[in-house]
């Protein structure tokens, strides 16, 4: 029964744990280095108010018409769980292509990777920065930044690429010149996402759920998250979402934190002058928000040595979106799978 390591507890990597339920291995560990599920699907809590929440991350998930048939049973699942539901809100200047839908997730998009890595029955670890991957008896040993190494048969990788790459240990070795060329060449635009949380009662007067933003040079679109996700209630206070254009990400990439956030604050009060005064903001920097050049024809992963296993997937390896991110964790199954049945053979040849 083989240890399983799964680095990364966003979409990719809980759908990836969801899809090895049932197949023979020892148990799932997922270690992940933020305090909490989601990754760049993240939902936020205001500091003063637990239930009042907002999506830092993705926005809203869209189906589109050519994907409709190969992941029909994902988003089935996600429905009738009342995980997803069909985006109705307004928002402002959003294109909808033709034949694709909408959905928003009510508990906040978190929700989603929440709901796979418990259907996963994995044991999931938060605050677990992974540094070193080394073999050790033909295993995979695996340091973080706190706790001491642990022992794995396979591991599964699905941070963004550049962390891949910042990697210590034989993994520096273990990725061959093509293979490292390959990585390298991925790239991703970088944003800064604002919430603001509000007191219940607080009233936020705009005609739109959200609304995206062509005529700043700072700010690409406003939510007003608990409209948009349908959730608004007197009992629970308002949050607004603001993302930044890519533009802004990379100019101010590296720049104070505080500095950034009063830059946004001032673009965001000449766009929504009469917005009333948040109780807590929060200010978050997506150093690797979309995927703009992915790993060419990886097919959603990458082995990057078979005994013991080690391979890497995420929206690096295909795109980045829901349907993105399940194809590479489906991919990724597959590959694990494989892996073991091979094994299998070799042993029962062995008798």
């Amino acid at each position: 029964m083989s240890r399983v390591l799964v680095v990364g507890a966003g979409l990719t990597g809980g759908a990836c744990a969801a899809l090895l339920r049932g197949a023979a291995l020892g148990r799932v560990v997922v270690w992940d280095k933020a305090r909490g599920a989601g990754g760049r699907m993240s939902t936020s809590r205001g500091a003063g108010d637990a239930a009042c929440t907002a999506d830092l991350g993705a926005q809203y998930i869209t189906l589109e018409a050519e994907r409709a048939q190969p992941h029909r049973s994902f988003y089935e699942e996600l429905l009738s769980h009342g995980i997803l539901q069909q985006l109705t809100a307004r928002i402002e200047g959003m294109v909808v292509k033709k034949g694709s839908c909408n959905y928003v997730a009510p508990q906040g998009i978190s929700s989603v990777v929440k709901y796979y890595l418990k259907q996963s029955g994995a044991d999931v670890f938060y605050e677990q920065h992974v540094t070193r991957i080394s073999l050790r008896d033909g295993k995979w040993e695996v340091s973080r930044k706190t706790g001491p190494p642990e022992l794995f048969d396979i591991v599964i990788l699905t941070m963004p690429v550049p962390q891949i790459l910042h990697l210590q240990g034989d993994i520096v070795n273990i990725i061959n010149e093509s293979q490292k060329q390959q990585l390298e060449s991925v790239s991703y635009s970088s944003r800064y996402a604002l919430g603001l949380f509000y007191e219940a009662g607080t009233r936020i007067d705009v005609p739109w759920a959200a609304q995206y933003i062509t005529d700043n040079p700072c700010i690409r679109f406003i939510s007003i998250d608990n409209k948009k996700r349908n959730i608004e209630s007197p009992e629970i206070g308002s949050s607004v979402v603001v993302h930044t254009t890519v533009t802004f990400g990379s100019k101010y990439l590296d720049s104070d934190l505080t500095e950034v956030q009063q830059l946004i604050l001032s673009h965001l009060e000449r766009i929504l002058p009469s917005l009333p005064k948040p109780s807590s903001i929060k200010c978050q920097k997506w150093r690797y928000s979309q995927v703009t050049k992915a790993v060419p024809n990886s097919l959603g992963q990458m082995i990057l040595h078979i005994q013991p296993l080690l391979v890497c997937g995420g929206d690096g390896f295909t795109r980045s979106n829901f349907d993105g991110c399940i194809d590479s964790a489906v991919s990724l199954a597959e590959a694990v799978k494989s892996h073991l049945q091979q094994l299998q053979s070799q042993l029962l040849n062995l008798v």
